[in-house]
């Protein structure tokens, strides 16, 4: 009997641990929200909003990595833009967020300043948002290694949209399946993220985001992509053909108080 118990609590603990090394992490949901600004009063209302209230309630809230992002064409842009990047675990905590911070006493008195602006003197002129959930193979938000100052890192966000649904899917397998996300990883892009838009204004798309020290860097490492041989492979494989309408390139910076 002994020697029975001890054969099946071996058999268990191998069920229980290959499924362990099985499992994979669940997939987090991002709401990427982009503010548009005109001035200077707006943007310092903006960024004393999130660093001394919003960021500080997320962070309490459990959200250790939100993003802060400033679009670099802002200096010639009459329509300024400000992004921020929230990774929560799903869904549901995405949709109970708000109703914690908005508990928040210590939220509600650091956010009275952009809460009740007058209505001709608001922190923004418009504000959209995009639902995203992360791609399998990218299931999580990476904060980047990068050793450059700060103030000098590139983000490039990137949309490509598809003509349809079955081509948008078509273009997500390829990032998936099609190893789109090694070859990024192999030549050291430093993804932030790769989701799948689930609603936004540009649908269907998919949206992803690399970063960089520099410009001159980001440019060294497309033009090592573009020439990559396992690229060329997969980007020439007749049913990856014609997935992609449009692409729409936004550089960014990170703002001092960002913690991606």
């Amino acid at each position: 009997m002994f020697k029975k118990a001890s054969l099946l609590l071996v058999a268990l603990t191998a069920v229980c641990t290959a499924f362990a090394f099985d499992k994979k992490p669940a997939q987090e949901w991002y709401q990427l929200t982009i503010y548009h600004f005109r001035n200077n009063t707006q943007e310092k209302l903006l960024d004393d909003y999130l660093q001394q209230a919003y960021l500080p309630a997320l962070h309490k809230a459990g959200i250790a990595k939100a993003g802060v992002f400033k679009w670099m064409g802002n200096d010639t842009s009459a329509d300024k833009r400000l992004y921020v990047l929230l990774p929560v675990a799903s869904f549901d905590a995405l949709q109970q967020l708000q109703q914690r911070i908005q508990a928040n006493a210590a939220y509600q008195g650091a956010a009275i300043t952009y809460t009740d602006a007058a209505y001709n003197a608001a922190a923004y002129e418009r504000m959209e948002q995009v639902i995203l959930q992360a791609f399998p193979l990218a299931p999580t938000c990476n904060v980047p290694q990068l050793d450059a100052n700060k103030t000098a890192h590139v983000y490039e966000l990137r949309s490509y949209e598809s003509p349809s649904e079955k081509l948008f899917a078509n273009k997500v397998k390829m990032f998936n399946d099609g190893d789109e996300i090694s070859i990024f990883k192999r030549l050291g892009f430093n993804a932030v993220f790769y989701a799948s838009v689930i609603a936004g204004s540009h649908m269907p798309n998919l949206m992803y985001m690399t970063s960089f020290n520099s410009m001159a860097e980001r440019d060294e490492h497309w033009k090592a992509f573009n020439t990559d041989a396992a690229w060329k492979n997969v980007s020439g494989q007749p049913q990856y053909q014609h997935n992609v309408s449009k692409a729409e390139i936004t550089f960014l910076h990170p703002v001092a108080y960002s913690d991606l």
